[in-house]
């Protein structure tokens, strides 16, 4: 936080509007609820996702360092 008790500013994910860090604001780091719910039906639609190890490969490394 600032040190000089304002809130921290940040921008909404979705339509980049500035939005306070403060516990009023109940959607942060939304602006509001619409962009909330853009942002979970892009995750839910797979257009966004977080970069891993394919879980065929995950498994194919369990198995080696399980029994070896």
């Amino acid at each position: 936080m600032p040190l000089n008790n304002s809130a921290l500013i940040v921008k909404c994910p979705t339509c980049k509007k500035p939005v306070p860090w403060l516990a009023e604001q109940i959607f942060k780091p939304f602006c509001c609820e619409r962009c909330k719910l853009i942002d979970l039906g892009e995750w839910a639609m797979e257009e966004k996702r977080i970069p891993c190890q394919a879980l065929d490969e995950l498994a194919d490394e369990f198995d080696e360092t399980q029994y070896h």
